[in-house]
């Protein structure tokens, strides 16, 4: 039997500690959401409009036969001048037992931090709704805002959806 040094358990005690977040970039801010929502990350590809959408929704995408629909990040944050170019990606991730794709500029790493690295966001209830931000994090000279990707992809705005797509539909090929 194998016993750890209490050095050694202290750095065991800390790696299970820590979260993992993928982070990416929406214009100039950099944010982070948890590792374990992330199925995949993709190149931003065709994606089909669906009229009567929300303007941040930007239609639906074939991954693989199943059909998912896109959020625009910096449209559902109220950002302008969006364009599209070779780093802009597509997040896959689950939420509500859904599959959804959120589309960022670009995709920068995964960090891990453990939970007293994260800060809470100041208290700006009054001016404006921050439920979605898990936290913040200093990084160096940037600020990480980590977001819960659960509060802010709303369960109506899914079930708003259910009559475009529901998870599990499959592109039947033609015969």
């Amino acid at each position: 039997m194998t016993h750890l040094t209490d050095k050694q358990y202290f750095i065991a005690e800390q790696t299970t500690n820590m979260n993992e977040y993928l982070t990416f970039w929406l214009g100039t801010e950099y944010y982070g959401i948890d590792i374990l929502t992330v199925q995949e990350i993709r190149t931003y590809g065709y994606v089909t409009t669906i009229p009567n959408l929300p303007q941040h929704i930007k239609g639906v995408m074939n991954l693989r036969g199943l059909i998912i629909p896109i959020i625009d990040m910096r449209l559902k944050f109220g950002m302008t001048n969006i364009t599209y170019n070779d780093m802009t990606v597509v997040i896959i991730i689950k939420v509500y037992d859904k599959t959804i794709g959120i589309v960022v500029d670009a995709v920068e790493d995964v960090v891990h931090l453990q939970p007293a690295q994260i800060q809470p966001p100041p208290s700006l209830h009054a001016v404006l709704n921050i439920e979605y931000i898990e936290g913040l994090v200093s990084l160096d000279k940037l600020m990480l805002v980590i977001l819960n990707i659960t509060q802010l992809i709303a369960n109506e705005e899914i079930k708003a959806l259910e009559p475009v797509v529901n998870d599990g539909d499959t592109i039947k090929p033609e015969v």
